[in-house]
């Protein structure tokens, strides 16, 4: 069964009574290239064990199977629980869990379910709900590559270096734990129903350990997420702005210590920058 044939999606849904949910997002492929570029621009092989989300009708979860040691693919739409038994029934290495990744203790899950394997992730997520599940999947510590499809916007800001447009405190914190590179772009004319905006692959390789050492690390974003909490103000006014326990006085004092201009913006600052500027700010 092609699963990105557009024929055979519409028979294989009507003979489900299934339609697309707006609030979840839903979006099926009907190219095959993009799952088959996604699974080989990830490396996924036999030692590998995969956590899929969102898996949908299966085209990706099909592709993975055939790659990897195991995949176990979490679905939070239950009427699709039929249609993937249906087009996955015959994949022994593929188990379906219904939930909602975003309340599962992924960390345990990947222990259970893919002990022995080199875990990876894999997913077309749906646009709502990236940034919380990449957040997630970077927390979890548990994988060697998150290969997802993300909307392009999002893809761009992960990968953007700075004093670029697209540059803002996820990408520091994207960067900060992983190296991420953007794969290749999906138009919408590759999706039913077809998306408002272009979609991108990206694979993100968590590293070993941070770019710089942070002694803090809590304090470390805080002064990231002040510092692009107000992008146009200079990095002065939003770091006091951001951080009312300092005060201006120690915030100049700081950036001046770094080196760093008064009118300079927290988009200009790298992740070494930043571990300087959290260091001479000090306590707070």
């Amino acid at each position: 069964m092609d699963l990105c044939d557009l024929d055979t999606i519409k028979a294989l849904l009507s003979r489900h009574g299934f339609h697309f949910s707006r609030s979840m997002g839903q979006n099926f492929l009907i190219q095959s290239w993009v799952p088959e570029g996604l699974v080989e621009g990830a490396g996924v092989s036999g030692s590998n064990g995969v956590l899929e989300i969102g898996p949908g009708i299966g085209p990706l979860t099909v592709r993975l199977s055939a790659a990897a040691g195991r995949v176990v693919a979490v679905e939070l739409d239950r009427a699709l629980l039929p249609v993937l038994a249906e087009t996955l029934g015959d994949r022994d290495n593929v188990e379906v869990i219904s939930g909602d990744i975003l309340k599962l203790d992924i960390p345990a899950l990947v222990d259970e379910k893919l002990a022995g394997l080199e875990p990876m992730a894999c997913a077309n997520l749906p646009y709502n709900i990236t940034t919380p599940v990449m957040t997630a999947l970077i927390e979890a510590k548990r994988f060697s590559c998150i290969a997802v499809m993300i909307q392009r916007e999002v893809a761009r800001r992960i990968c953007a270096v700075p004093g670029s447009p697209d540059y803002g405190a996820f990408s520091v914190y994207c960067q900060y734990h992983t190296e991420p590179e953007l794969l290749f772009d999906v138009g919408p004319e590759c999706f039913i129903p077809a998306p408002k905006v272009t979609s991108s692959v990206i694979r993100m390789r968590p590293l070993p350990s941070p770019p710089v050492p942070v002694k803090d690390e809590v304090r470390f974003f805080r002064v990231v997420k002040a510092a692009f909490g107000q992008r146009r103000k200079t990095l002065l006014n939003a770091l006091s702005a951001g951080l009312p326990s300092l005060s201006r006085e120690a915030v100049k004092a700081a950036v001046a210590a770094c080196g760093l201009p008064d009118n300079v913006r927290g988009e200009r600052l790298g992740i070494p920058e930043f571990a300087a500027l959290t260091e001479a700010l000090g306590e707070f």
